[in-house]
């Protein structure tokens, strides 16, 4: 009854060999891989008995025909060869065949791992789905009206088959197989797509892994496992921007503030968010926090972070070195878009956390403080937000309020928030009375537009450089530096003009001087009236004894004029 395993197997030769003097009955293998049904299979290889390999027992049958020893040394054809020719011929041209060929290595570790059995199915897996992605790019192909050749991007792309097939590996194998692809050259698209398939099936017990009623972890196993995916995920991710939707990256955000994963993995997350995050929504933001019941309701300190780094993003990509970029006349930096719309969603996020009664001032001011001066073009949003804090924390000191509300740029507000604040008694004194200063020059300035076009009045200067200046406040630093250095020419051209009016006037002085010297009659003083009339500053005569309120306006503007000149110069 041994003969044919005798015959077939060097290790079980080995083993009766040893034995030889004693009469032996029962031979034990420790470890054997597979067990018992693949050594049944490879008993009835022995005894020539037929049986199918496939691809659920080709990587079993490798290994046990390498622990028997089943290999060509003793024995023609022996089961060795025939699992690796299935291996190689068939199973290695399938990608499905590969991928349940992998499950089943996931219980022959080390040993398949020792064969190249996993490294083999990893590189047909890379390589077939490389092939079928340049298969499917060449169908998108087509020629447009012109006979040009271009890719035709409505076009459904069928080369992500095989996306939902590797969504059932190990999270180890998963990851060499992602590794792999990324070698091989697959669109970074189908990385983040097949990852966001994998994610949402591996963690779909998230919502069990926090118990709200006792703040305990439940199911550390599950925890575990689900934290190393999440690490594993993160490591995977793409570096181009918009792989992955960025509502996937605030999942896997909360997730790794959930399960406690290490600090690199969520630093790397805080850092692709952050690079992104001028398309994320006031959800996205609103992450729950995890930590003893006295904390804030939201991650404060985390959304933080996240703008510390788009802002340090921000700062990067404006740093140029040539000096030529600060002349241009464009109305916005290339990021100024972008910190439009962040300023507007921290506005909101500000608004949202406002009412929680354990968020501390600092923490705030903080969030508030992060994005550059030149971020909000409006201030009615923070406004709002801190209308809604100080309503929330009446308790506030007074020092703590005016603190508070120096991040309010009264100016910027609109006229309706600007009606507002100046009723509004939780405001400081002083930002009231700030409010009713510049809606007053705020309704000053529409009523000089109104005669602006009738009668260029000296109040037009001031209230250009009220515009000019909320016009600055919306720009970046280059543009902002541009636009003054444009206003300081226009400034120095109107200086130059006052000075040839005034050289006129000393002119017609001594003129005047000279002609009181020579006559005291009538016809002197007729000649006086005559000359003061032609030489009127405004083009207009003006009326005998009067001081108009405009003329000591402009005499208040020539002198800012030439204070701004100096600075400016």
């Amino acid at each position: 009854m041994q003969f044919p395993l005798v015959s077939r197997s060097g290790r079980i030769r080995k083993l009766v060999a040893e034995h030889r003097d004693s009469d032996i009955s029962r031979v034990e293998l420790l470890n054997l891989p597979g067990g018992a049904e693949t050594f049944e299979l490879a008993a009835k290889f022995c005894y020539g008995i037929n049986f199918e390999i496939t691809s659920s027992n080709v990587a079993q049958l490798c290994c046990v025909s390498d622990y028997l020893e089943m290999t060509e040394e003793f024995s023609k054809d022996n089961l060795g060869s025939r699992a690796e020719e299935y291996l190689e011929s068939i199973v290695c041209k399938n990608l499905e065949m590969c991928v349940e060929v992998l499950q089943q290595c996931e219980n022959l570790l080390p040993l398949a791992d020792e064969l190249k059995i996993v490294s083999r199915c990893i590189d047909a897996i890379a390589s077939k789905a490389c092939a079928e992605q340049i298969a499917s790019s060449f169908s998108r192909l087509e020629y447009s009206s012109s006979g040009r050749l271009h890719m035709n991007r409505q076009a459904k792309c069928d080369g992500d088959w095989w996306i939902e097939d590797l969504s059932v590996i190990r999270i180890d194998l998963y990851q060499r197989v992602m590794t792999a692809m990324k070698c091989r050259g697959v669109r970074p698209e189908s990385i983040g797509a097949s990852l966001v398939n994998y994610a949402q099936k591996e963690l779909t017990k998230k919502s069990s892994l926090w118990n709200p009623s006792g703040h305990t972890k439940i199911d550390l196993l599950s925890t575990d496992h689900e934290r190393l995916v999440v690490e594993t995920i993160v490591s995977l991710l793409p570096v181009e921007k918009l792989a992955v939707p960025i509502t996937f990256l605030f999942g896997l955000l909360r997730s790794a503030v959930m399960l406690d994963c290490s600090i690199a993995c969520r630093l790397d997350l805080e850092r692709r968010i952050g690079s992104q995050l001028d398309i994320a929504t006031l959800d996205d933001l609103l992450i729950p926090s995890f930590r003893h019941a006295g904390d804030t309701l939201f991650d404060v300190d985390t959304v933080q972070r996240i703008l510390v780094n788009f802002s340090q993003q921000d700062d990067s990509e404006d740093d140029m070195d040539d000096a030529s970029v600060f002349e241009s006349d464009s109305p916005h930096s290339p990021s100024q878009g972008a910190l439009f719309k962040v300023s507007k969603l921290v506005d909101n996020y500000l608004a949202e956390i406002a009412p929680d009664a354990n968020l501390k001032l600092a923490k705030f001011m903080a969030i508030a403080e992060t994005l550059p001066t030149h971020a909000r073009t409006i201030h009615d949003g923070i406004y709002r937000a801190i209308d809604i804090y100080l309503k929330a924390h009446q308790g506030l000191p007074d020092a703590d309020k005016k603190k508070l509300c120096k991040l309010i740029d009264f100016q910027k507000l609109s006229q309706e928030a600007g009606a507002h604040a100046a009723q509004n008694e939780r405001l400081p004194l002083q930002s009231i009375v700030q409010v009713l200063y510049f809606e007053q020059l705020r309704l000053r300035n529409a009523l000089c537009c109104s005669y602006a076009d009738d009668d260029r009045k000296p109040v037009n200067h001031q209230s250009w450089r009220i515009s000019s200046s909320a016009l600055s406040a919306a720009m970046s630093p280059k543009d902002n530096y541009a636009s003054l250095r444009r206003e300081n020419r226009e400034l120095k051209l109107e200086l130059a003009r006052m000075r040839m009016r005034l050289n006129d006037l000393e002119k017609e002085h001594v003129c005047m001087k000279r002609d009181m010297a020579k006559s005291s009659s009538r016809k002197f003083m007729s000649s006086f009236t005559k000359k003061i009339g032609g030489l009127s500053l405004f083009g207009h005569s003006s009326s005998r004894g009067s001081s108009s309120p405009s003329r000591q306006s402009y005499r208040t503007d020539s002198k800012v004029i030439e204070r701004t000149c100096a600075s400016t110069d």
